[in-house]
């Protein structure tokens, strides 16, 4: 089956639109204050909102790291979005913890990979979160940066967990992934951006049709 497809970094309520409209699967805004495409409190969900709006079924995920127990209020459900994406150094005992006080949601928790040994970080999250998400190890650099996971890396990568691979995702590198990989998502940023936060649509609908055309793809 095609893999699902998540845009990531969106912070304008047009361009959050036009991308749902593309048919893309999740949406993620930032909510790590450090990142170029931060999007604060008071805006998000008025954007989530704009999403749900043109695509009731098109996850709406947030981004964040590290979260101490005075955000929930702003990281709960009534926020508008349907998933937390933790990007942080969150253990699995932290991640089981956030599920308990924030029912409800969908719970990611990405992993920088830095070397092969990193993907046994797994294990650990099994049972606890929803999803994992792989992206490439930058220093100083949550995500959003482009950088690849080699994906030799990974031939032999089957969790337990659905999983999502992050890191250059454009439409031109679908073949080489397909031909690698059997990946629940993939979640593009960079790779079909003009600058950070602002979407090359060209480059997300092409994205989304190379998607397509994976085979035995999803009606």
């Amino acid at each position: 089956m095609a893999p699902l497809l998540k845009i990531c970094g969106l912070r304008a309520l047009d361009q959050a639109q036009a991308v749902a409209r593309l048919g893309v699967d999740a949406i993620g805004v930032i909510g790590v204050e450090a990142s170029p495409r931060w999007v604060p409190v008071a805006e998000r969900p008025a954007l989530f909102a704009a999403i749900a709006a043109v695509a009731p079924s098109c996850r709406r995920v947030l981004v964040v790291a590290d979260p101490s127990d005075g955000e929930l209020a702003d990281l709960s459900l009534a926020q508008g979005h349907t998933v937390l994406q933790l990007h942080g150094a969150e253990t699995p005992e932290r991640c089981r913890q956030l599920r308990e006080q924030l029912p409800g949601l969908e719970l990611w928790k990405a992993l920088r990979i830095r070397q092969p040994e990193d993907l046994d970080q797994a294990h650990g999250f099994s049972g606890v979160v929803d999803a994992l998400l792989l992206d490439a190890w930058v220093p100083d650099q949550l995500g959003g940066t482009g950088h690849r996971i080699p994906l030799e890396w990974l031939g032999n990568f089957h969790p337990a967990l659905p999983w999502w691979l992050a890191g250059g995702i454009r439409a031109d590198r679908i073949p080489v992934v397909q031909q690698a990989l059997r990946p629940t998502g993939l979640d593009a940023s960079s790779g079909v951006e003009r600058a950070p936060a602002d979407k090359d649509l060209a480059a997300v609908e092409a994205l989304v049709q190379a998607v397509r055309a994976w085979p035995n793809a999803r009606a």
